[in-house]
């Protein structure tokens, strides 16, 4: 584990293979729904980052049996859920931690709700700082009784019992969180759920709810779910996406590289870092396309490649949003500017992660525009060596040490131990590619 300060700096070569850690969103669902599903499951190449730790360790303090076999070769860990049913959960007798996980908080809610004890669930300070409300005021409209700090915007979120009926709702923001909570809640509540998205965002929770005996209907952008039992279901976790984003940034800004990442999730509602990769210029192939338990899965493999100024904005924001870091360490590789707009959510993850960006830009010698939703990023096909703070956030740790495979001279990463949130293995693979680490 990398504790304190890391520097990168820039090899004269990238090369190899990387299979990232098995997809965070899979894997913390993959956990809960069988936790409240009658049977037993074996979970495969679960990721090892903390946030999924913090959902094993919630579930355990509710009462349910977890078994853990670490994975062989750094890979992901195997789990045997013992189901507990949707109405099995006991009350526990201390206060569950959340840890860094925004989607430990805000699915639990969904699972809390309405249940006949009471339970309050924290985090660390970056998840007491984060906006709650958009799970609770709903979660209160279908009869759930809950209270939380800052008129009930902000965790601690203590949920006082409740009876759940179903509602209709019009989402504010398109946050598969969000629409994920309210789904949960759903299968308790008497009557049908109906959910409107402004956009669309990551479906997983339809997937494998739907894999699990829920009757879950999609029509367009909206979601409805009905009361239901779900039956125990192995899941064979594929490697995450979004961790596999930052090799392929490493592979296009670099140029003499060639990056293969294995066993990657291919869902349309996690691919728009590809979409927007390619519409920069990245070489980008797939490879071995197949399906593993309802999810398209593949090989990457990205090469150096000459890249341009892009628009990011409108509807593929919302499935792209965690991506955006590391994407603009290609932007400042690219020729021409790159315009980020209905990006405002960055400002509330762990850390404000547009300003988090637009700071290190700025301090490599990169013209930088920060706006309220977004930036402008002025790429001028270099980077110089930053001395770069993490502020505790996996994303802009990583971002960071891509930006060092290619910057002018070395970038200096203070708390560069934050990429363990989600991706212990991030330094040894950086290294596995050909990374110098200092």
């Amino acid at each position: 584990m990398v504790v304190k300060n890391v520097t990168v700096s820039r090899p004269r070569r990238l090369r190899g293979t990387v299979t990232p850690p098995g997809d965070k969103s899979i894997s913390h669902r993959s956990s809960m729904f069988n936790a409240v599903a009658n049977g037993v499951a074996r979970v495969t190449n679960y990721s090892t980052g903390q946030d999924c730790a913090s959902t094993l360790r919630i579930l355990r303090g509710l009462g349910v049996r977890i078994d853990v076999a670490p994975g062989k070769g750094g890979g992901g860990d195997t789990l045997t859920v013992y189901g507990v049913g949707m109405h099995g959960f006991r009350e526990p007798d201390d206060i569950l931690d959340a840890g860094n996980s925004g989607t430990t908080t805000r699915l639990m809610s969904g699972l809390l709700a309405g249940r006949p004890f009471q339970v309050v669930v924290t985090g660390d300070a970056s998840i007491r700082s984060r906006p709650m409300g958009r799970v609770i005021e709903p979660l209160r409209k279908m009869g759930a009784n809950i209270s939380a700090r800052m008129n009930g915007t902000l965790a601690p979120i203590v949920f006082h019992g409740g009876v759940l009926r179903g509602i209709e709702y019009d989402m504010p923001v398109a946050s598969a969180q969000v629409k994920s909570c309210l789904m949960l809640a759903g299968l308790r509540a008497s009557g049908r759920t109906l959910l409107r998205q402004p956009a669309l965002s990551r479906d997983h929770t339809e997937r494998m709810l739907t894999a699990m005996g829920a009757r879950v209907v999609t029509d367009g952008l909206t979601v409805a779910v009905e009361p239901a039992e779900l039956t125990a279901t192995d899941i064979e976790v594929p490697g995450d996406v979004s961790s596999a984003a930052f090799w392929l940034v490493a592979a296009a800004v670099h140029p003499d590289a060639e990056i293969t990442l294995s066993n990657i999730g291919l869902n349309p509602s996690r691919t728009g870092v590809l979409q927007v990769l390619r519409d920069m210029g990245t070489d980008i192939q797939v490879r071995k396309e197949r399906m593993v338990a309802g999810e398209p899965v593949g090989d990457l493999v990205a090469r150096s490649s000459r890249l341009r100024g892009v628009e990011i904005a409108g509807d593929i924001v919302p499935i792209l949003i965690d991506e955006i870091p590391v994407l603009s360490v290609a932007a400042a590789m690219a020729d021409g500017d790159t315009v980020i707009r209905d990006a405002a959510e960055l400002r509330v993850k762990e850390t404000d992660r547009i300003s988090a960006t637009a700071t290190w830009l700025a301090a490599a010698g990169v013209k930088v525009e920060e706006a309220r939703d977004g930036m402008t990023i002025h790429g001028a096909g270099r980077l110089g060596g930053v001395a770069g703070q993490s502020y505790d956030d996996h994303r802009i740790a990583m971002s960071l040490a891509i930006a060092g495979l290619v910057s002018d001279g070395p970038v200096r990463i203070e708390g560069a131990g934050a990429a363990d949130i989600s991706y212990p293995t991030f330094w040894r693979d950086l290294e596995l590619i050909g990374g110098s680490l200092g």
